[in-house]
């Protein structure tokens, strides 16, 4: 789920990922876009790296292969099969039972999406590259702030105008008619 949540990737795209995919030291994982079918490293968490480490010990002690060419997600239990859809979206539900929640694999996306695009330091077009969006619009959807942001941005707008009112000579111009 680590990286679900961090790099974007679709279920799919994100169950392509063979065992030689993974690079921990430069933090990307390679996976298959969906659309285009080309191979692409998503950067992701370096949490995401270390869950990533704990779960192939249990795997391979387990009994999974152990070999590069192999899918990186398997299930645990026997036989042992690379990770379906089916599956990752059955470990999702075990998962949301224990809180009561109700998240899809494609919220995971969501939150990620959402995340990066609300970063002010991350421009929009890195984020649209990370999530494989053919257009930037797509990505927008991500941008829009939320209610509390919204009122705290008028407010301080409701601020300004007040201190710019009390500076001799700055009253602001009313369209409607007259001055303040």
């Amino acid at each position: 789920m680590a990286f679900w949540v961090t790099n974007g990737a679709r279920t799919e795209e994100l169950l392509t990922s063979c065992q030689r995919d993974p690079l921990p030291g430069d933090q990307l994982l390679g996976v298959i876009r969906e659309g285009t079918r080309a191979y692409q490293q998503l950067p992701s968490s370096p949490d995401a790296f270390v869950w990533l480490l704990l779960y192939q010990e249990e795997a391979w002690r387990a009994g999974v292969p152990r070999d590069p060419a192999e899918k990186l997600w398997w299930t645990l239990r026997r036989p042992f099969r690379p990770l379906t859809y089916h599956a990752a979206r059955a470990m999702l539900n075990r998962a949301n039972a224990l809180p009561g929640a109700n998240w899809t694999l494609h919220d995971l996306r969501h939150t990620a999406a959402y995340r990066m695009a609300r970063d002010p330091k991350l421009a929009l077009t890195d984020v649209q590259w990370v999530l494989g969006h053919a257009h930037l619009t797509t990505t927008q959807i991500y941008v829009p702030a939320g209610r509390d942001e919204i009122v705290e941005a008028v407010r301080a707008h409701h601020v300004r105008q007040e201190r710019l009112a009390r500076i001799p000579g700055q009253a602001l111009n009313d369209p409607f008619g007259g001055s303040w």
